[in-house]
């Protein structure tokens, strides 16, 4: 029999108190005791943790609710492969770093740069994902692969010249109903659907994650004001009812 002192009692409490992990018995002091049984379920909770799943989802998966395992282990691989590109990334990145300052002492500020990127967009995506599904943050992650340099230097780009043009537009009176309006909502639909890939999960998790603007809690700032989004928004209802 294992006693539960010698195991994190505090976790072992949670998952008690979840349903997560029962104890095989109690003493009479009321400490938990835990047999080989509940240490293997322990064992499947915690593996399953490690990999990504919620408790929530733990729980299902042990209690063998309707629960499609194969598919979310899939989704968890691609989750998984993307961040560890990520991660490869930024090791090659610090190695370039490492390797010009031994050989000559001076900083690859390039390389460094680099770093920076691949630690922002990964911070800049962790506070995203509640507002997508578990399939649209799979197929984010997998679309990160996709991603380079050249192509953000010019989604950038495009995003800055689109939002000055917009400005420019409403500066000169141009209303969401004229020709203008409409070719500039045509702009924005492509730049989203960088983003997106035309994927209506994705897309439906940027709509939530947009509408929730008031409860954000990230330093991040959307690169447009208000009022051009509400330009864009009104061009775009207007283009979708004719």
């Amino acid at each position: 029999m294992r006693d539960g002192r010698k195991l994190p009692r505090g976790l072992l409490h949670h998952y008690d108190r979840l349903g997560l992990l029962k104890p095989n018995r109690y003493t009479n002091s009321g400490f938990r005791l835990y047999g080989e049984r509940e240490f293997a379920r322990l064992q499947q909770i915690l593996t399953l943790k490690f990999i990504g799943f919620s408790l929530k989802q733990i729980k299902e998966i042990l209690n063998q609710r309707e629960f499609d395992l194969a598919e979310t282990l899939h989704l968890q691989r691609r989750v998984i492969e993307a961040q560890r590109n990520q991660l490869n990334l930024a090791l090659e990145a610090i190695n370039r770093a490492e390797n010009l300052f031994k050989q000559n002492g001076a900083i690859d500020w390039e390389s460094f740069q680099k770093i920076i990127e691949v630690i922002n967009m990964e911070q800049n995506i962790e506070w995203t994902k509640k507002y997508y599904s578990e399939a649209a943050q799979a197929k984010i992650e997998e679309r990160k692969n996709l991603w380079s340099q050249e192509l953000q230097e010019r989604v950038s780009r495009e995003w800055n010249e689109l939002t000055k043009d917009i400005e420019v537009a409403i500066t000169d009176g141009t209303k969401p109903t004229d020709e203008l309006a409409q070719k500039l909502a045509a702009r924005w639909s492509g730049l989203v659907q960088e983003f997106t890939g035309g994927d209506a999960e994705i897309q439906s998790g940027l709509n939530r994650m947009y509408a929730d603007e008031a409860n954000w809690q990230t330093d991040w700032q959307k690169p447009f004001s208000n009022e051009v989004q509400d330009f864009i928004f009104a061009a775009m209802k207007n283009n979708a009812g004719r």
